[in-house]
């Protein structure tokens, strides 16, 4: 014990032996060890005896009157990247976390790491103050902040100096470069910025950063069809993902589990692009995907969308109803989002009070009050329609009816006043009838409440430039691909060709619709428990296209191939 109380660790070595979580001996071997050389006790209780980590910073704290950092503050964007010297990280594996007021507050693992402090204070001119930070997660985050800061040697001969330039973060990561200047020259910031760039520029929808064992590669998914863009080096999977976690401000030290975030770019011109981001764990790393969200595409009008005229008649005079309910139902990708959005652009006046619930919110809207659900505080979609019916609201707009209790919800608002939309992930129109039956909703109230079902899908618009006409194709074999002799007669088929200007002979997108008017005779269908096959042969009696048919149209405009018939329909 003599031993022990000459070196200047005696505090925390005798709280460890009084609280019996050292024997004397261990203390004695453990003193001895580091004797001379600051800031290894901690290294070696921990990495040697198997101590706990956060057992020692609370008794180290405890010990020296230093405080404990509450990680739950650490902020990336606050630490002042360009006062110290990324050497001096390393070599004194400590982390400035903070500068204010004349002082530096430093994250250590080890309170008697005294030189680390004086050489983070000789180099910035700055006063340091020590603040305990359990080992393991200290050294966690310094590889992480690494990762991030250090050079990468990327090759940038490529990158357009100009473009780089006009991007404008107006969150975190923006908030960062300005902070520290010196970042703002990292290949990694810059190689991100390009890629974004590039999506945008591309066209594409989503961007998938996808690491595997011994490649890694970027994925563009442009006209709803993805395509391998870049494949940086392995090594920087881990530092892309760290820089994308960053700007979308998630929790860059936590690997384990899924994040949400969002990221938002200012173009030149002021066009505001959004990013929703979602990191998930996978086998050989994070995956992160970023879904592109610009917020000019949902004021681009019905016209652009793709509907024929009669079924833009319906739903425009559906929209402009008091009350009643609007379904859009398709598979994931499909447009639904766009196609409410044009809806709620058309309604949106000062004289009506608009509300939408979504999960996520993906465009912004001046003029409509958009809430976020957030199942952790207990806010869902139910949660958010009981609130909104004490709002005083004329239209409500729900991003997704998942369950019976939301149903009812929204059906009851339709029939108290209020113009509902909404979504369902169902195949067809006639489908969703079956879908709400199914899920529990009474028959009278669909019967009574749902004015009008939109089936939809996205199909790749031929190029153009290179799209050439087809007239080789034998009539009878049209006719089998389920042409009738009326469209024949004017039907322009043309093929994909593909030209500089666009993607394999597709360039951009168009919608194929089958919109369903919930006529009396419907309505009667739907009290009677009808299945979805009888309610689509009354709607093809009352002049209903299909999706296919739909689609056919679209080919014999010379809008769409015919193998995009195919994979966006089922016969």
């Amino acid at each position: 014990m003599n031993e022990i109380a000459k070196t200047p660790l005696n505090a925390l070595i005798r709280s460890l032996v009084l609280d019996d979580i050292l024997t004397y001996e261990e203390a004695h071997n453990a003193s001895i060890a580091t004797l001379g050389r600051q800031g290894a006790l901690v290294k070696y209780l921990i990495e040697e005896l198997n101590l706990d980590d956060e057992l020692i910073a609370e008794k180290a704290s405890n010990a020296f009157g230093i405080p404990l950092f509450n990680l739950k503050n650490l902020n990336f964007d606050l630490i002042p990247s360009n006062l110290v010297d990324q050497e001096l990280v390393k070599r004194h594996r400590v982390l400035p976390l903070s500068h204010a007021d004349d002082k530096i507050f430093v994250a250590v693992a080890d309170p008697t790491n005294l030189n680390a402090l004086n050489d983070i204070k000789f180099h910035t001119d700055i006063r340091t103050e020590a603040v305990l930070m359990p080992f393991k997660k200290l050294d966690q985050i310094i590889n992480d902040w690494l990762k991030i800061h250090e050079n990468i040697g990327i090759d940038l001969a490529e990158i357009d100096e100009a473009e780089l330039n006009e991007l404008d973060f107006s969150d975190t990561a923006r908030e960062t470069e300005e902070e520290n200047p010196a970042i703002d020259e990292a290949p990694i910031v810059r190689f991100v910025n390009k890629v974004l760039i590039d999506a945008i520029k591309q066209g594409a929808s989503d961007i998938h950063f996808e690491p595997y064992e011994k490649n890694f590669r970027i994925r563009f998914r442009t006209d709803g069809i993805l395509h391998e863009a870049l494949n940086p080096h392995r090594k920087l999977a881990t530092r892309l993902t760290a820089r994308l976690k960053v700007m979308a401000k998630l929790n860059i030290s936590e690997r384990r589990v899924p994040q949400d975030g969002r990221i938002k770019m200012t173009l030149a011109g002021n066009r505001e692009i959004d990013f929703r981001v979602n990191s998930l764990p996978t086998l050989y790393g994070e995956k992160v995907v970023l879904r592109i969200l610009d917020a000019s595409n949902a004021t681009i009008g019905i016209d652009a969308l793709g509907y024929a005229d009669q079924q833009k008649k319906l739903y425009i005079d559906a929209l402009a109803r008091p009350q009643g309910m609007i379904l859009v139902t398709g598979p994931t990708g499909s447009g639904k989002t766009m196609s409410l959005y044009t809806g709620l652009d058309i309604l949106n006046v000062p004289e009506r009070n608009i509300s939408t619930v979504e999960d996520p919110v993906e465009i912004n809207m001046t003029g409509i009050n958009q809430v976020h659900v957030n199942q952790k505080v207990g806010l869902g979609f139910a949660e958010a329609l009981r609130s909104f019916l004490r709002q005083d609201p004329d239209v409500i707009m729900v991003g997704e009816i998942r369950d019976l209790e939301t149903a009812e919800i929204a059906i009851k608002a339709s029939q108290t006043g209020h113009l509902v939309l909404s979504t369902l992930h169902t195949n067809s129109a006639a489908e969703t009838i079956t879908r709400l039956l199914n899920m529990g909703v009474p028959s009278f109230n669909l019967a009574t409440s749902v004015d009008l079902i939109i089936a939809q899908r996205l199909a790749r618009r031929l190029c153009s430039d290179c799209a050439i006409s087809t007239e080789d194709i034998p009539k009878k074999s049209l006719l089998d691909f389920g042409f009738n002799e009326e469209l024949l007669f004017s039907a322009n088929i043309r093929t994909a060709v593909g030209c500089n200007n666009c993607n394999d002979g597709y360039k951009g997108r168009v919608g194929v619709f089958e919109v369903l008017r919930i006529s009396p005779e419907i309505s009667k269908l739907i009290m009677e428990s009808a299945n979805s096959i009888d309610i689509y042969n009354q709607a093809r009696k009352e002049g209903f296209y299909d999706l296919r048919q739909s689609a056919l149209v679209k080919a014999a405009q010379g809008l769409i191939s015919l193998e995009e018939v195919n994979r966006i329909t089922i016969e």
